[in-house]
C-alpha cells in the first residue's frame, strides 16, 4: 500500500522499473485492444473476447493512472499529488482489481461462445455484456469505499504523508470488513474461476465435440485465471497483513507486492496477445 511509511530504499530504481513497466504494459494493452477492434469489426467478436477486452482496458487504465503515482511517491519518499489524489488513489485501483477478478468469473458464463459458429450474426449479447460489466464496476467500486472515506494527509516534518486513519468507533466494523473483503473480493472468485475452468478443461479433453479447438480455449481461461490469483496473491496479503495486523509487514514485502502487481499487468497483455496471434481465441 501507498499508505505505508517506507524507508529510502532504491528511490531510483523504483521509479525505474515502476515506469518501464507502465510503458510496455500500455503498449501492449493498446496493441490487445486494436486485435480485438479488428475481430470485432470483421465479425469475429465473442463474449469472452468483449470480456478479456475490459480486462485490457482495466490494465491499461491502471498503468497510465496508478503506477505512475506509485513512481512518483517511491522517488519522493514523500506525497506531493494532493489530498483528491491521496484519497482515490487506492479506491480506484483496489476496485480495478475487484473488476478484474469479478470478470474473470462472470467468463464463466460465456463458455458457450468460445467456440465459433457458422451461423449468421454474431457471437455476443451486448445487453447481456453491458449489463454484467455495469453490475461488476458498481460492486466494484462499492467494496473499497473505505480506503476512500479512511485516506488522509498528515503532517511528516515538512512534507506529508498519505496514510489510512481509521476512527476508533469504526474499528470494529471495520476489523471485521477487512477479513470479510479480500476474501468475498478475491480468494472466492479465483478458487470458484479456477475450479470451473479446471473442471470445463477435463470435459473439454474427454467429452467435447471440438476437444482440440475447445480445451485450447479453456486452457488459456486457466492458466490467465492461474496468474491472477498468484501475482496477486503477495499484494492482498500485504494489504490484509497492514489492515489486521499490529506490526507493519517489512518493506521488502511492500515493495514486491507492488512491482508484482504491476507486472502482472504486462505478463497478462503479453501472455493474451501470444494467445491471439496463435489463434486460440
Amino acid at each position: 500500500s501507498s499508505r505505508v511509511t517506507l524507508k529510502p530504499l532504491y528511490p531510483t530504481a523504483m521509479p525505474v522499473i515502476l515506469i518501464g513497466i507502465c510503458v510496455s504494459g500500455a503498449v501492449g494493452n493498446l496493441l490487445v485492444l486494436v486485435i480485438f477492434i479488428r475481430d470485432f469489426r470483421n465479425g469475429k467478436g465473442s463474449e469472452v473476447k468483449a470480456l478479456l477486452a475490459s480486462l485490457a482496458s482495466t490494465d491499461l487504465v491502471i498503468l497510465l493512472l496508478c503506477a505512475p503515482v506509485r513512481a512518483v511517491t517511491y522517488y519522493k519518499q514523500t506525497w506531493t499529488l494532493g489530498s483528491f489524489v491521496c484519497s482515490t488513489t487506492d479506491w480506484f485501483q483496489h476496485s480495478c482489481l475487484v473488476a478484474k477478478a469479478l470478470i474473470l468469473a462472470v467468463s464463466t458464463r460465456a463458455k458457450h461462445t468460445l467456440i465459433p459458429s457458422t451461423a449468421t450474426g454474431p457471437f455476443y449479447s451486448l445487453t447481456w455484456i453491458h449489463g454484467s460489466l455495469a453490475f461488476i464496476w458498481t460492486v466494484s467500486m462499492m467494496f473499497p469505499i473505505p480506503q476512500m472515506l479512511f485516506a488522509t494527509l498528515l503532517p511528516y516534518g515538512r512534507d506529508s504523508i498519505c496514510v489510512s486513519e481509521m476512527p476508533v468507533c469504526a474499528s470494529d466494523f471495520m476489523s471485521l470488513f477487512y477479513k470479510i473483503y479480500p476474501a468475498a473480493a478475491f480468494l472466492v472468485p479465483v478458487i470458484f474461476t479456477l475450479a470451473y475452468y479446471t473442471k470445463t478443461l477435463h470435459t473439454a479433453v474427454n467429452h467435447a465435440p471440438s476437444p482440440q479447438h475447445q480445451s485450447k480455449v479453456t486452457l488459456v481461461l486457466l492458466c490467465l485465471s492461474g496468474a491472477h490469483g498468484l501475482m496477486l496473491l503477495p499484494e492482498w496479503g500485504a494489504f490484509t497483513w497492514i489492515r489486521l495486523g499490529y506490526t507493519k509487514p517489512p518493506v521488502g514485502l511492500s515493495i514486491f507486492a507492488q512491482v508484482l502487481l504491476y507486472a502482472y499487468y504486462t505478463f497478462f497483455l503479453h501472455f493474451l496477445t501470444f494467445c491471439l496471434l496463435c489463434c486460440c481465441l
